[in-house]
């Protein structure tokens, strides 16, 4: 009777250590969730609930904070709308645009057109930028959320709200517009999406802020990288402070895309 009671005594203690670490010790992921489509009548919308979309937009799918934040992975858009006229007139300029409203539509779907000093590819001389185009890849904004986003920054950024709420024919003034972008399938447009190469050297791209990780499986596992991710501040690599890698991960990315990023990073040996 005593062994049986030692024996189950065990068994619970090992079933609770078991459930305590599965709930507390292991960071949580949300699983992959279909698009969620929210319904707009544009013939009914007031420019102030556009740009109110456009501010959902930048803050939600668009996946702009990543970068553009305190941090400095890339320039701060609290004062495009001053800005943008100077940079229109820059001698580096490469773009065609001629008002705020089009140099905003090329800063995001053709970002290379001017890049501003010392936000760069690393080599590329301030000449290509890592920021992907929005309507493309795992972003991909339609013409709507696009014109959307730009009212945003023209009326946070200090500027005139030139942006047009778009027309659609009579009848059909109900437009999709989704909350959340479809679920990616490989892991390049994941590090495309979460623009991992702004900091580190990955997939062909070579930022210089973070480690790099080009043979990274060598020397981490897949728990390692995991937890690198979820919580870039519990282990900080030597050499480099903490404080520089987004801890928003654990929020921003759903469990297929962490763990397409997981399995091809512990596959770089």
């Amino acid at each position: 009777m005593i062994n049986i009671i030692k024996v189950s005594t065990f068994s619970l203690v090992v079933i609770g250590g078991f459930w305590g670490f599965s709930n507390f010790g292991i960071p949580q992921i949300k699983p992959a969730l279909p698009p969620i489509e929210e319904k707009l009548d544009l013939g009914t919308l007031t420019m102030d609930e556009f740009i109110a979309l456009g501010n959902k937009i930048f803050n939600g799918k668009g996946n702009c904070t990543l970068c553009h934040n305190t941090m400095g992975r890339a320039p701060m858009l609290d004062r495009i709308g001053t800005v943008s006229i100077d940079r229109l007139n820059d001698p580096l300029y490469k773009g065609e645009a001629n008002t705020v409203e089009g140099y905003l539509y090329e800063s995001l779907t053709k970002p290379s057109a001017f890049v501003v000093s010392g936000y760069g590819k690393s080599g590329s001389n301030d000449t290509e930028s890592p920021m992907p185009d929005v309507t493309g890849g795992g972003i991909g904004l339609n013409d709507i959320e696009l014109a959307a986003v730009i009212a945003y920054l023209q009326d946070s950024g200090g500027a005139e709200v030139t942006v047009s709420i778009p027309e659609v024919s009579r009848g059909n003034s109900e437009i999709p517009v989704a909350e959340q972008a479809p679920s990616l399938k490989t892991a390049e447009e994941v590090i495309a999406k979460y623009a991992c190469g702004t900091c580190h050297t990955i997939a062909g791209q070579t930022g210089e802020i973070g480690p790099n990780l080009t043979s990274i499986g060598k020397t981490r596992n897949k728990d390692y990288l995991r937890q690198s991710i979820l919580d870039p501040e519990a282990i900080i690599a030597e050499g480099y402070k903490g404080g520089m890698m987004p801890v928003i991960y654990g929020d921003e990315m759903n469990a297929k895309e962490l763990e397409l990023l997981v399995n091809y990073l512990a596959s770089l040996e």
